[in-house]
């Protein structure tokens, strides 16, 4: 595909404002600065969010080439940055869309799919490229690109080569979808399913329902599943008035066009047996899970309103290959982070890859692993020539590419410093050792057919079969809930300590730091220093600074919270030999808690030592509640605040600069509103861990996921004990399972004999007998399983709640106990 193009004045006539060169050109659309590739061509949208502001971003990107801007009308340009052009219009993000509207007009005739739904948007499109991609020149969006900004953004790749666009639409709250609709007037509508998946932002299942459905309005034909009765009633309307063709499709014997009339499972594959219009068909799909099944047969609707035979739907259909929507970060060996994505393989998906590689790096090297890419719409020079261009922007210090094309384009790279070009994967396997590979970032991006999971094995450090998944987006999904209870300019602290609460402080720091989080706070000095090492630039607060190695301290700029007298000597003290002066601390106030903190006895001492000296100077002043989740409480709560007011008041007076006070924790953000002082601490809520139970925080998304695998599976009699100490007695002839996880991996003793249950395809599995140090047991009598199955120990299905709760403990201590020696994966889609 063809990036489009315009002339300035274009831009200008949809959005207004002002230009210098009315010659420049335009094929770049960019929101995000740390995605630039081509500046000369492009145009930056200055957006404003809750966590940042794009304008701030100008400057740099001018010093880099850009000369187009679109910013707020409230946005002065600086003086350097004289020769670009300036379009000031009252909403960057509307001018966008306009443009996006605008864009997709000058192809009205152009056959577009819109796809909405809660799941399987991603599947779905990717799934009806791979089956439609020898009839059409197809454009669709990049990985789930579905919001307002990312919809704009996926129609400006439609150009005049364009045959079929098929882009996704997303929303989260009450009328997002009429953006997205007047944006990509789609021909053909799909509604994959509905779910409780952003429900927050809807009053009801109902009302999201009908905001989804708006998609549909222009639609010549629309595809849906008659199984779903929301979903029917939602659009009888349209289906009645005959304003669109209804191809529904039905698993249940429901009215439909499509009638799926079995679904016939193997170890491996389904078969699904159809009628539509009165003609029998048959397909294999190489999948058995429902969510895949269903997705499968809404393409399979698609494919029969266009009118392909029945044999090509089948041979293509029973070629599918799975959509991986992740981008996965494991521990590479050498000190080394690998980043996997298991997307497309191709140049539409690259660019996202490379920019979070980029983002992850920081001042590391970047080496990129490339399989051939499908040529889509490119010839195979002007393909190359372009990933050339686009692994140079980027920052690329090393290329490996594999595959007969990769190699017979090779000479496109010759700029790239160290490439080197494999015929296959087990040529790369045999030439290149983990020593070639030292504390540097490493892309894996290839087509499945390459068999890049070797590489994967080769490069990882950690090859435990149990480990605890992190999802980034969760991550992200959560702070924003916070961030949406709080009041402009009210700064966020995150709270990573305990290693990210058992997830891993890195990657969940940088996640917070990409958010616009204002401050990290971590437990002991060595976690802020791992911080830094690994690139990150926000403040740090050290919430237990004592017996620290203080020249460390100053160094890697680490704000200790100051809680007694003689910590504070000590830190005038070290910060003198060091020359240090105004370096910031957190004075911590013992409002109630009674364990760390100044009493307001204790201040006056505290003020005299702060005066009399240089070195170190109060930033802000804070408390930690002791029952803000309890409402029975809230009578203590209030002399807490009452007491920190008094003791903050009294350190105000007595200096000259302004000292940040905060209280607020979790359940405090969400309780007490009025009380969010300049700052708020968000942590066991970041991680998806509720702390009140009266609706309040049911948008939270759990982060972290705990998964194993079964390594054996026998049958048994009844009357067969189980397990250490013969505590494991069946009551029945049963199929015990053997799961790899022990309580060295974390997984307390406490949790056998059927205390606990573990999801496996779809059932929920007691354990069985006593737990081992590095196995468990759980019966899988009523569950269709086998040896290598997923087995999730808390997750979507099991909410870590359940465990804490067998265990008569907290859910911290259920995260914060998963052992080291469990390899952390951490995902984006």
């Amino acid at each position: 595909m063809n990036y489009s193009i315009t002339e300035i004045s274009n831009v200008l006539e949809v959005t207004g404002g002002q230009i210098i060169d009315e010659d420049a050109i335009v094929s770049q659309l960019l929101t995000d600065s740390r995605s630039l590739t081509q500046p000369e061509e492009t145009i930056f949208f200055a957006l404003r969010t809750e966590a940042d502001d794009g304008h701030n971003y100008i400057p740099d990107l001018y010093g880099k080439g850009v000369r187009n801007f679109v910013v707020a009308s409230d946005y002065f340009a600086p003086p350097e940055c004289s020769a670009a052009n300036f379009i000031a219009v009252d909403s960057p993000l509307d001018a966008l869309q306009a443009l996006a509207t605008f864009h997709r007009r000058r192809f009205r005739e152009l056959p577009v799919i819109g796809i909405t739904g809660s799941r399987g948007k991603t599947t779905v499109k990717e799934w009806l490229y791979q089956l439609l991609k020898e009839d059409y020149r197809i454009v669709r969006s990049p990985r789930s690109y579905n919001s307002q900004i990312g919809v704009p953004l996926s129609l400006w790749d439609i150009d005049n080569n364009t045959d079929l666009a098929i882009i996704e639409a997303g929303i989260s709250t009450i009328h997002e979808m009429d953006n997205l609709h007047a944006m990509i007037r789609p021909t053909i509508g799909i509604i994959t399913n509905l779910g409780s998946e952003h429900n927050a932002g809807f009053e009801s299942m109902e009302q999201k329902a009908q905001e989804k459905a708006k998609i549909l309005n222009s639609c010549e034909c629309i595809v849906y599943c008659a199984d779903d009765p929301l979903v029917t009633h939602t659009i009888a309307p349209l289906v009645e008035s005959d304003v669109a063709l209804a191809i529904s499709w039905s698993r249940n014997h429901c009215e439909a066009p499509l009638q799926v009339d079995s679904a016939d499972r193997t170890e491996n594959a389904t078969t699904l047996h159809y009628t539509f219009s009165d003609e029998d068909g048959e397909v294999v799909i190489p999948f058995i899970a429902d969510r895949d099944i269903d997705n499968a047969i809404t393409c399979l609707a698609v494919l029969l309103h266009l009118g392909l035979d029945g044999d090509t739907i089948a041979q293509r259909m029973a070629a599918l290959t799975p959509v991986g929507t992740r981008l996965n970060v494991i521990e590479g060996v050498n000190n080394c982070t690998v980043i996997v994505d298991s997307y497309t393989s191709d140049y539409n998906s690259l660019t996202p890859a490379l920019n979070f590689m980029t983002r992850r790096a920081g001042n590391r090297p970047c080496t990129v692993i490339l399989s051939d890419l499908a040529t889509e719409s490119y010839s195979g020079d002007e393909l190359y020539i372009r990933v050339s261009e686009l692994l140079k922007t980027k920052r690329v210090n090393r290329l490996m590419g594999i595959g007969k094309e990769m190699g017979r384009y090779s000479r496109y790279f010759n700029d790239l410093p160290h490439a080197r070009f494999f015929e296959d994967t087990q040529e790369f396997l045999n030439d290149v050792a983990k020593g070639d590979f030292d504390d540097e970032t490493i892309l894996i991006k290839g087509d499945p057919s390459f068999g890049f999971s070797q590489i994967i094995d080769l490069l990882e450090a950690k090859q435990h079969m149990t480990v605890m998944e992190v999802d980034l987006n969760a991550l992200a999904h959560n702070f924003k809930f916070f961030k949406s209870l709080i009041k402009p300019g009210t700064k966020t602290v995150g709270m990573v300590k305990a290693s990210g609460y058992g997830a891993g402080s890195y990657e969940i720091a940088k996640t917070l730091q990409d958010c616009g989080c204002d401050y990290l706070a971590v437990a002991v000095h060595d976690e802020g220093v791992d911080l830094r090492k690994a690139s990150i630039t926000m403040p740090i607060i050290v919430l237990n600074p004592n017996g620290v190695n203080y020249k460390a301290m100053f160094q890697y700029r680490l704000e200790p919270e100051l809680y007694n007298l003689d910590m504070g000597r000590d830190l005038i003290k070290e910060g003198r030999k060091y020359g240090v002066h105004g370096f910031p601390v957190h004075i911590k106030i013992d409002s109630g808690m009674h364990r760390l903190g100044f009493t307001r006895e204790q201040l006056p001492e505290l003020i005299e030592m702060l005066k009399d000296q240089d070195v170190i100077v109060p930033a802000s002043v804070f408390t930690h509640l002791s029952v803000a989740d309890d409402p029975s409480q809230d009578e203590y709560t209030f002399s807490q605040f009452d007491y920190f007011d008094s003791c903050s008041d009294l350190l105000q007076q007595s200096f000259d600069h302004y000292i940040m006070r905060h209280v607020l924790n979790t359940s405090g953000i969400v309780r007490f509103p009025d009380r969010q002082y300049d700052m708020v601490r968000i942590g066991i809520g970041l991680y998806g861990i509720r702390t009140l139970f009266d609706g309040s925080e049911d948008a939270l998304m759990p982060v972290s996921a705990l998964r194993s695998i079964i390594i054996s599976i026998k049958e048994w009699p009844a009357g067969t004990t189980v397990g250490y100490g013969r505590r494991g007695v069946l009551e029945r002839d049963s199929r015990i399972a053997t799961v790899t996880i022990g309580y060295a991996d974390g997984f307390d003793r406490h949790f056998g004999n059927g205390r606990v249950s573990m999801w496996v395809n779809g059932k929920l599995c007691p354990t069985v007998g006593t737990v081992c140090m590095d196995a468990v047991m759980i019966d899988v009598t009523d569950v269709p399983c086998k040896v290598g199955d997923t087995v999730e120990i808390f997750g979507e299905h099991v909410p870590v709640e359940q465990l804490s709760e067998a265990r008569g403990t907290i859910p911290y201590e259920i995260l914060t106990s998963v052992s080291p020696r469990v390899k952390r994966v951490y995902y984006r889609e």
